[in-house]
């Protein structure tokens, strides 16, 4: 009988393990690719700052996304985030919309291929990382 019920209870304890994994590990996941997103997020909002600053000094947007500002002092980007993410602009010359993208490469974490990407008219963020609310 003793055998029975620590037979039962080892059952239900693996069962119960089972279910705290099927929803912790999906959450946990969810917390790195945000965590991932966050880095490439922060630096498009620079890119962006900096694209309006050298707009207004310069009469148009940087011919690429953000080489020219580096070399010209708009904007601090480091080496590491440039390994891990390809960043690409595409503003309209009015200054009120536009997009940027960054796609991730094999130097990040999470893998390469992954793409997020900003709506400059409507400020928001869509893609890797990024909550489907």
């Amino acid at each position: 009988m003793k055998k029975i019920i620590l037979i039962s209870l080892s059952l239900l304890f693996f069962s119960c393990e089972g279910v705290v994994a099927a929803i912790a590990i999906p959450t946990y996941y969810s917390y790195v690719r945000k965590g991932y997103a966050t880095e490439a997020k922060t630096q498009m909002k620079n890119i962006v700052q900096a694209s309006e600053i050298y707009k207004m000094e310069n009469d148009s947007y940087p011919p690429d996304c953000w080489e020219t500002l580096k070399e010209e002092d708009y904007l601090e980007i480091k080496k590491s985030i440039t390994k891990k993410w390809e960043f690409e602009c595409s503003f309209d010359e009015d200054g009120e919309g536009g997009t940027l993208s960054a796609t991730s490469t094999e130097e990040m974490g999470g893998g390469g291929g992954k793409k997020l990407e900003y709506n400059k008219e409507t400020g928001k963020y869509t893609g890797y990382g990024q909550s489907n609310r």
